[in-house]
């Protein structure tokens, strides 16, 4: 695929996590504003959160069994952007649940299908890190506008700005070429076929242990940060650092890893900066050592994902990486940050601080793993 191929590629990240940027940190306001309290919105959320995990596999299975990613990228963004927009008009809260509920089952497997369109296309790291580095330094651009507009026109504003992302994207979904189909023996097994895998097994529960480990510092950060005496424009400061680092890591550092010591050190790389970063976020809220752990997300998530993206690559069938790459997103991940989730409330209730040592062993736990990575691929 040529350079103007490319661009379409930025532009589909763009609006895809641009849109994210513009809906996650905002609905829950939106919602609160429409007065549910703070019990109804987590439960929604939860189930909002459950719903994408039993929907994402499936849809990618059927991604691969009719080389349909494109189709179902797209048919996705316009659904998820026609629901979003629903969610603005005045609906009792029975409706409004459904709406959220379908939401999350429309846009449930949008990154891993845009991933999979981007392996079929034969990118590279150097590529493949362009593009998704302008989706995550477009979160970042829209949840700062989207913060400002919401602020003059109402918490509408960010689900506005979402629904008008993902319609875009849908539009730009439709000008990249399709997958390509795969032969008919790749395509059969789905997931038993994966499962049968050991690098892929292994992939998925090294990525799960690294990301997992980030469910506490996702829950509690800020208030640990604020509860010692650190502002909240500071704490955001803080967070926008670490997406920050995820950027560069995408753009420049990543590749240049991954083309040096290879993906699955790569993986071993990324284990253990969870574990450095979460062992001091155990030990202290001083402002310079937090600064200097929130630069290692660019290895803790950016890496990890650029090498995993890598090992899908070289080791899973054409006709079953859209399948791959939702297990790998919506259970791998998405599960595995639910459970760690469900399992830091009481933690950080009962140790404070402390408590991040838990997620410094969960990390660290996923460098063995990693290491038998190497040696079986």
């Amino acid at each position: 695929m040529g350079g103007g191929g490319i661009g379409r590629q930025i532009a589909l990240y763009a609006t895809l996590y641009g849109g994210y940027g513009a809906l996650s940190p905002f609905l829950p306001a939106y919602l609160a504003s429409r007065g549910w309290d703070a019990a109804q919105i987590g439960a929604v959320l939860s189930m909002a959160m459950l719903v994408r995990l039993a929907a994402g596999p499936p849809t990618g299975r059927i991604a691969d069994r009719r080389a349909a990613a494109r189709g179902l990228l797209a048919g996705g963004l316009a659904g998820s952007a026609g629901l979003t927009l629903a969610l603005l008009a005045g609906h009792p809260v029975a409706l409004l649940v459904a709406l959220v509920l379908m939401q999350a089952a429309a846009s449930a497997a949008l990154s891993p299908l845009a991933d999979a369109l981007v392996l079929s296309g034969g990118h590279g790291g150097d590529e493949y890190g362009r593009i998704r580095g302008a989706g995550s330094a477009a979160f970042i651009v829209m949840t700062v506008l989207t913060g400002w507009l919401v602020g003059r026109l109402g918490n509408g504003a960010g689900l506005a700005a979402c629904a008008a992302l993902f319609a875009a994207g849908a539009v730009v979904t439709m000008r990249l070429p399709p997958a390509p189909a795969a032969p008919a023996r790749e395509v059969e097994g789905g997931y038993r076929a994966l499962v049968g895998m050991r690098v892929f097994r292994r992939l998925v529960l090294a990525a799960a242990l690294v990301i997992g480990a980030h469910a506490m510092h996702d829950a509690f950060a800020v208030i640990a940060w604020t509860g010692d005496g650190i502002g909240t424009a500071v704490a955001g400061l803080l967070w926008a650092e670490a997406v920050a680092a995820e950027v560069v890591v995408f753009l420049w550092l990543g590749p240049r890893l991954l083309a040096r010591i290879g993906p699955a050190r790569a993986l071993e790389l990324a284990a253990l900066a969870g574990a450095l970063r979460w062992a001091v976020q155990a030990q202290t809220t001083w402002l310079p050592a937090l600064a200097t752990i929130q630069a290692l997300h660019g290895l803790t998530f950016a890496l990890l994902h650029l090498a995993c993206l890598h090992i899908v690559a070289r080791e899973v069938p054409v006709g079953l990486r859209a399948t791959a790459l939702t297990v790998y997103g919506s259970v791998g991940l998405g599960l595995a940050s639910a459970l760690v989730t469900l399992a830091a409330g009481p933690l950080y209730g009962s140790l404070g601080l402390p408590a991040f040592w838990a997620m410094s062993a969960v990390s660290l736990a996923a460098w063995p793993v990693a290491w038998t990575l190497r040696r079986a691929a």
